[in-house]
């Protein structure tokens, strides 16, 4: 917040003073760490060949599921790390919170025939973080 004339309070765009993310971008941070969670708990299921995923016969990015338990452990680290990065109001959380979503969108995209419910849901988590961030770093 930032002290204004007769007593007024202005607060501003990203942060207050205190370090704190104001509104929005409280909410979106909080939407990555999620997002980073789920994917990490995909990974670690990934990882540890669970029974939970099919396996496609014929897919263009049929991976082994322990590449692919690996590549989400990944993304969802780095989804964990931007969103705390986001809710401590760090300068390059924005830019950070929009890569990584579309990171984490494209390979849940690809990751569709494994298992379809999951990589769904957490795309919808991406596509609101993708649009909510775009729409507060331009207005």
């Amino acid at each position: 917040m930032v002290d204004m004339p007769h007593g007024a309070r202005q607060e501003t765009r990203g942060a207050r003073n205190d370090g704190r993310p104001v509104g929005p971008m409280r909410y979106f941070g909080v939407l990555l760490l999620l997002s980073g969670v789920l994917s990490v708990l995909q990974g670690i299921a990934g990882i540890a060949k669970d029974r939970l995923f099919g396996v496609p016969r014929y897919y263009e990015y049929r991976f082994d599921l322990t590449s692919w338990g690996w590549i989400h452990l990944v993304v969802g680290v780095a989804l964990v790390v931007v969103g705390v990065g986001v809710l401590r109001a760090m300068s390059w959380g924005r830019a950070a919170g929009v890569t990584t979503a579309a990171i984490s969108l494209v390979t849940q995209f690809m990751f569709i025939p494994y298992y379809p419910l999951w990589s769904i849901s957490v795309m919808a988590l991406d596509l609101i973080i993708l649009w909510g961030m775009a729409r507060i770093a331009i207005a």
